[in-house]
């Protein structure tokens, strides 16, 4: 019997015992000759109960009334329970009435949907400010900037969700405001909206509580605005193109759909290392005890902890991933407009989508594998449709185009057919392996296409060209400037 010895206590000894009942809890000094219908007694009189009641032990084992408690061997600080046998429990009632208060709302996936809807909607309703005149735009911006503050406050149950989506009002109220058409200012203009919602992002991380589930989503928001800010400000301090700064932003969402998994999941120190041994302070020369050398426990709860704090990381991370990709893509296509700089976007475009999808089939998290699989396919819908004609224009020609864009979707086709057949996508460790040595490829040809998707490679080659032109030497001959010579060149 739990809390019991078969060992007889000793004559005039004395035990705690302490007994629960439904008035209460009662701490006793019991004398080893008295009976448990003694201890019953006492504890119906302090609890003014009209009758004693039956004890049984903490796990619901019926005792002898009659028993002695010398003959039990009740330990000190045994627990008995005082049980009520006509007590009922109350029944739980089936549906609400009319007069009961609604209750509150929870936090889960419904939330989510609908604040993903107004995230939309407020991009939207940025975009849609943009197209009014200056002077006209101040309601929008007015009102998203209240959605932003609002959305911060650490009120409500559905605080956790609405501070994740307070930085994309932020962003779109100062789209609005700083909104220029002209394609050499539109990364600076996006900087300056991704740095509205890093701020955002920072307020609502200082004002949440410590631990709160948002942390990882709104840590994403901080370090995506104010990287996506400091390149667009480096380029237009130092003057590179446009075309530049989406290249740069396009592969950084490219190789941070790789390297993310790696930092995702932080485990304390203390879950690995036993930090006691190791620290050196002026107690360490104390005595300790002595015995088996203890182990490190980590409780389970602490574990579920770290993986969901890794899990929300993941997620946020991907979904980062796709904006960028989804804004990112089409700009770069769109401002590469020289013949030899457009070929290097569409590699670039193109075997970075490939990598993405091939990089999801790594991602256990369904969420994020599926956040992958849509960027990569919507950069690769962008450079099909680029080839198609619908892009800018093409040397190559509309015909030669079309054909390739045809044999690439043929391609593709029949890789999906493929990994259909084979047994639900890359499962097998024979093209796991081939999915690995494909996904280098498609990286490695990806950051490679970043040297002629910038301009840099067609620099080099005008400028090698320049040097090694007969028109070049007689202009140094003679005194002459190459500016007029590399502008022949590049016309």
């Amino acid at each position: 019997m739990p809390g019991t010895t078969s060992r007889p206590a000793a004559p005039g000894a004395v035990t705690a015992v302490t007994v629960h009942g439904p008035l209460g809890v009662l701490d006793l000094t019991v004398p080893a000759g008295a009976t448990l219908a003694d201890v019953s007694g006492v504890y119906a009189a302090e609890a003014g109960l009209p009758t004693a009641l039956p004890l049984v032990t903490r796990t619901g084992e019926t005792l002898q009334m009659t028993a002695r408690i010398d003959t039990l061997g009740l330990l000190p600080g045994t627990v008995l329970v005082a049980i009520d046998p006509y007590a009922r429990p109350v029944p739980r009632r089936a549906r609400a009435g009319a007069g009961d208060s609604v209750p509150a709302p929870v936090a889960g996936a419904a939330s989510a949907t609908w604040l993903s809807i107004a995230v939309a909607v407020a991009v939207v309703a940025g975009w849609a400010a943009t197209r009014l005149p200056v002077d006209e735009r101040w309601p929008a911006v007015a009102v998203l900037l209240a959605a932003a503050v609002v959305g911060c406050l650490p009120i409500g149950t559905l605080a956790v969700h609405r501070v994740v989506a307070a930085p994309a009002f932020a962003a779109a109220a100062v789209l609005a405001l700083v909104w220029d058409p002209l394609p050499a200012r539109l990364p600076m203009v996006l900087g300056a909206a991704a740095l509205a919602a890093a701020v955002t992002a920072a307020v609502g991380r200082a004002l949440a509580e410590p631990g709160n589930p948002a942390e990882p989503a709104l840590r994403t928001w901080l370090v995506v605005g104010a990287g996506w800010f400091a390149l667009a400000g480096v380029g237009a301090l130092t003057g590179v193109s446009p075309q530049t700064v989406w290249a740069l932003l396009f592969l950084g969402a490219v190789l941070a759909a790789r390297f993310v998994p790696e930092v995702a999941v932080d485990v304390p120190d203390q879950y690995l290392l036993d930090l006691e041994r190791l620290a050196v302070t002026a107690w360490s020369a104390r005595e300790r005890p002595s015995g088996r050398r203890g182990r490190i426990v980590v409780s389970e709860q602490a574990v579920s902890g770290v993986a969901a704090r890794g899990t929300r990381t993941v997620r946020a991370a991907t979904t980062a991933v796709l904006v960028v990709v989804l804004v990112t893509a089409p700009l770069l296509l769109w401002t590469a407009v020289l013949p030899l700089d457009r070929t290097g976007a569409r590699f670039l475009v193109g075997f970075g989508g490939a990598s993405l999808l091939l990089a999801a089939r790594s991602y256990r998290h369904a969420a994020a594998r599926r956040m992958l699989r849509i960027a990569g396919v919507l950069a690769l819908v962008v450079v099909a449709a680029v080839l198609l004609g619908a892009g800018p224009g093409d040397a190559a020609g509309p015909g030669l185009s079309r054909l390739l864009a045809c044999v690439a979707i043929g391609v593709a086709v029949a890789l999906v057919l493929v990994a259909v057949l084979v047994g639900r996508g890359w499962r097998s460790a024979w093209w796991s392996r081939r999915a690995e040595i494909a996904e280098a490829l498609c990286g490695s040809v990806a950051v490679g296409s970043l040297v002629v998707a910038v301009g840099f490679f067609r620099y080099l080659w005008e400028l090698t060209s320049l040097m090694f032109s007969p028109r070049a030497g007689a202009g140094s001959k003679h005194g002459i400037g190459s500016k007029a010579a590399l502008g022949s060149q590049i016309h």
